[in-house]
């Protein structure tokens, strides 16, 4: 029997092989129908698909030695895929993926940290959302059903990020790249975490140099699920899944979780 549930997800698992097993077990466990990664940080004739699709989730992805890497996973396999930027610059296919599924499109991103204000690889962050809704305007249309997921290295307002006050020369937290963020969302998304929970203090990202930060609640939201007009609407819930964050094996991201119905 068909579900009635469309459930997607999205994770930071910093290295799949090092997080295999945590992202496996939580395959078994929660069954999404699609699952996007970030950050798998290795190369595609290593990267682990055999596992994957033993576990009946075929996958397709782009990756490099050490750094970023992008995957999907899905009960079945796309229709299309797309992998990197079409526009003449730069690729990075190893930080952006696009898979369709009949008339539902998936597009999953690792968008760049930016290092700092005054580092090339921030102008680049800048430029790079521009980029992307650029993509957006000549591929898709808000009438459609998309969803965009990924680890956007964006907390997109005070209540996104512990300490506000503290971080706004951050490259996460900028003036700059919020705008810039929220220029790209422009084009029809809808945050669907916030649409089910607006309280503060909701984060996916608890950082390693803080060994306490999970307890103390020292977070950062800058994972998205994202959803056009037409999904938005089909909105069942959405959440935070802090369990594997616990792990002694963990990554320093979580998942994000949304169900719409199918």
């Amino acid at each position: 029997m068909k579900s009635s549930t469309w459930r997607v997800a999205t994770f930071n698992a910093n290295s799949i092989r090092s997080r295999l097993a945590v992202v496996l077990e939580w395959l078994a466990a929660h069954v999404p129908d699609v699952l996007c990664l970030q950050e798998t940080k290795v190369t595609d004739d290593l990267f682990p698909a055999a596992a994957f699709e033993a576990a009946g989730y075929p996958v397709v992805y782009r990756g490099q030695k050490s750094y970023n890497g992008v995957a999907i996973c899905a009960r079945t396999a796309p229709d299309r895929v797309q992998y990197g930027f079409d526009d003449g610059g730069p690729a990075d296919a190893s930080r952006l993926i696009c898979a369709s599924w009949g008339a539902v499109t998936v597009l999953n991103t690792y968008v760049p940290q930016g290092r700092a204000l005054d580092h090339e690889m921030y102008a680049y962050k800048l430029e790079w959302f521009r980029r992307l809704r650029a993509l957006l305007d000549r591929q898709a249309r808000p009438d459609a059903a998309w969803l965009w997921a990924g680890d956007m290295n964006v907390a997109r307002e005070p209540r996104d990020v512990h300490h506000p006050e503290r971080m706004t020369q951050h490259v996460c937290y900028h003036a700059d790249v919020r705008r810039a963020f929220e220029d790209t969302l422009g084009w029809g998304f809808t945050d669907v975490f916030r649409e089910r929970h607006p309280e503060a203090g909701q984060y996916t990202f608890y950082d390693y140099r803080d060994r306490e930060a999970l307890a103390k609640g020292h977070g950062w939201r800058i994972d998205y699920l994202l959803a056009s007009p037409p999904l938005a609407a089909r909105l069942r819930d959405a959440f935070i899944d802090l369990a594997p964050r616990r792990q002694p094996k963990c990554s320093d991201h979580t998942f994000l979780v949304a169900d719409f119905d199918a």
